[in-house]
């Protein structure tokens, strides 16, 4: 069954829906306190080199207290009628997989837990597929037992229906050991929709399946692809008062980065960069590779950011190999199109000539350390190497 995102919901694909129920007035304590109702879905980030990312949800687990352990009172379970395999990258433009919902007793919660179903044996609950390759299991260190942990504050009113819409970043969140296997280092966001927007648009029917990311600070919060007739939806995204406005970044192979500077958002508003009739075209390029290694077990993230009037943004990013330190990034070699939004369309787009090639190549180990280094990738570039 399929809704509508905003409160008038309407989801395009099967497996997305919002409900539209609220809470009872008593507690689920059998007590007097009001309850509202907790409603979870799952979206997801664009995926690179995967054309299939399942994983097997069969709970979610949330508690007033960020610091509370499995065992620790206070949790309360949503439980999935049957276990719900789940194609990650079915999930961009908007698409949730709706994960049911509970009755809470009015308050402030911290912490959700992600439950996945173990793999047994041949029957995979949770693997990845390659892009053009075959179908392998995909290792779920704890999240079989105790479930990914996500800290995120979000408050149940009485009496009212609180959409909570859980992230995962399958790009960041798969990593390869140095005898090909494939395990899940999870990058999972939660977002409650009463206080998001989305950022919308479309680029050329050329560039359809680009990348499109919303970013702040050089670090993407939201990521889509454009779909067969490049139109993408960011959402959800939170109006913020404290980081301000979003960059949309598009990147796509042998086409030059697009950027469209400080889009606002506002609570249950779509705001567009551009339409149907007037679509973003970017000019081609060639692409560059570079590659080198990371630290061996450092787990770390490597990301390519191209600086603008000091501004960085975030074009690629790939986990390196957890045993061997190696990775790989494929970046445009021609200057980005830059703009700034206007509500004024079709956006005017200027070519920055002194950005082209030129990124800063960064390591984001999972302790928290950082290491980076500044590359001219209008060439391909091999020992690029990072230490910690």
């Amino acid at each position: 069954m399929t809704r509508g995102y905003w409160r008038t919901f309407a989801l395009a694909a099967g497996t997305a829906t919002i409900l539209a129920a609220c809470g009872g007035g008593g507690g689920s304590d059998g007590s007097s306190s009001p309850n509202g109702t907790l409603h979870v879905a799952l979206t997801d980030a664009p995926s690179c080199g995967f054309d299939h990312v399942y994983v097997t949800v069969s709970q979610v687990r949330v508690n007033a207290n960020a610091q509370a352990a499995d065992s620790d009172a206070g949790w309360t379970t949503i439980a999935l009628p049957a276990p719900q395999k789940i194609d990650l990258l079915s999930l961009t433009n908007g698409v949730l997989a709706d994960l049911g919902q509970t009755a809470l007793p009015a308050g402030q919660y911290q912490q959700v837990r992600l439950v996945l179903t173990p793999n047994s044996g041949n029957t995979l609950a949770n693997s990845i597929v390659p892009s053009g390759g075959k179908e392998q299991a995909l290792d779920t260190p704890s999240a079989t037992q105790s479930g990914y942990k996500i800290i995120q504050p979000f408050t149940v009113q009485p009496n009212t229906l609180v959409d909570l819409v859980l992230d995962f970043n399958a790009c960041k969140s798969i990593v390869t050991r140095g005898n090909g296997s494939y395990a899940l280092k999870p990058v999972v966001t939660a977002t409650p929709t009463t206080v998001s927007g989305q950022i919308s648009g479309y680029v050329a029917g050329a560039e359809a399946g680009a990348t499109v990311y919303a970013e702040q600070g050089g670090k993407i919060v939201r990521g889509t692809i454009a779909d067969s007739t490049g139109k993408f939806v960011l959402s959800p995204l939170i109006q913020s008062t404290t980081q301000g406005n979003y960059d949309v970044v598009i990147v796509q192979n042998k086409v030059a980065s697009g950027i469209v500077r400080s889009v606002p958002v506002v609570v249950n508003t779509n705001t567009a960069v551009s339409t149907s009739a007037t679509p973003i075209a970017l000019p081609v390029s060639a692409m560059s590779t570079v590659s080198g290694t990371v630290t061996p077990g450092a787990d770390a993230l490597v990301r390519a950011l191209q600086v603008s009037d000091a501004s960085p943004y975030e074009i690629a990013s790939a986990n390196a190999n957890l045993d061997t330190g190696a990775y790989q990034l494929s970046l445009p070699a021609a200057a980005p199109l830059i703009t700034t939004y206007s509500a004024s369309l079709p956006l005017s787009f200027a070519t920055v000539s002194a950005a082209a090639g030129h990124y800063t190549v960064e390591a984001d180990a999972a302790s928290g350390a950082t290491q980076s280094t500044s590359v001219n990738a209008t060439t391909s570039q091999t020992n690029v190497n990072l230490s910690f």
